[in-house]
């Protein structure tokens, strides 16, 4: 049986993280432009969400309905649509040696449901390894900006979820959460100030994530060598982000 180290090559995995309105949503399209433009295979999806069954879940967790939702409902709720979004569309992808972007991934989990609901980290921790297996972002960006800034911009959006409604002080902990997670993570979790502009931010990814590109060039490169093999600058992209 292999090991997680003697592995084939596979694509990327970058996950944006967040809190809401932060710009996340927006800079995975960006970032999607800009490795199409250079060659790159890039997916795009998010989560909870990504495959229809995971889409209804998602539906279910952010409906502003009057029925309270227990911490552990809504944290049952993402990974199960987190195992059915790796099995559908995240594993295949990177075995195709594909860049999936995420627009949120298990970080957000520990940052939600763990950091701010209350519920146990080594829990949640365990539990992902159920819903991912051994699937885990090569690289997590997260968009830094002030609490009130983000909730500000989604709460003038025409369309606003249950977490939206959320107050100030759970958003606090929740942006508390990404940060404490970058600091325990600093290799795998960088942070990046969303207080500029879309452009200038998107610059800023960009630089972060240029130094993980080189191998999966190199995989690309191997793959348009075989003859019976699709070029990688065939333009190929799964849009699910809001």
């Amino acid at each position: 049986m292999m090991t997680k180290r003697s592995r084939p090559p596979r694509g990327l995995f970058i996950t944006l993280e967040g809190t809401e309105g932060c710009g996340k949503s927006t800079q995975a399209k960006l970032l999607g432009a800009y490795l199409r433009s250079q060659g790159f295979v890039a997916v795009e999806t998010r989560e909870p969400g990504g495959t229809p069954l995971a889409e209804n879940i998602r539906s279910l967790m952010l409906d502003r309905t009057g029925e309270p939702v227990a911490p552990e409902t809504e944290a049952f709720l993402v990974l199960a649509a987190r195992r059915q979004h790796v099995t559908q569309v995240i594993e295949p992808a990177l075995a195709r040696g594909s860049i999936v972007l995420c627009d949120r991934f298990s970080d957000s989990t520990l940052a939600y449901q763990g950091y701010a609901r209350g519920l146990d980290l080594s829990m949640l921790k365990r539990l992902n390894r159920l819903a991912t297996r051994t699937t885990t972002p090569d690289l997590t960006v997260v968009f830094d900006l002030p609490v009130a800034t983000g909730l500000a911009r989604r709460r003038s959006a025409a369309e606003t979820n249950r977490l939206d409604r959320e107050s100030l002080r759970f958003h606090q902990k929740v942006r508390a959460g990404f940060l404490d997670l970058a600091k325990r993570h600093p290799t795998r979790i960088k942070v990046v100030s969303a207080r500029t502009s879309k452009e200038t931010v998107a610059r800023a990814v960009a630089r972060v994530v240029a130094p993980m590109l080189g191998r999966v060039r190199l995989l690309a490169d191997n793959n348009k060598a075989a003859p019976d093999s699709p070029s990688p600058r065939r333009s190929q992209a799964r849009h699910a982000l809001r």
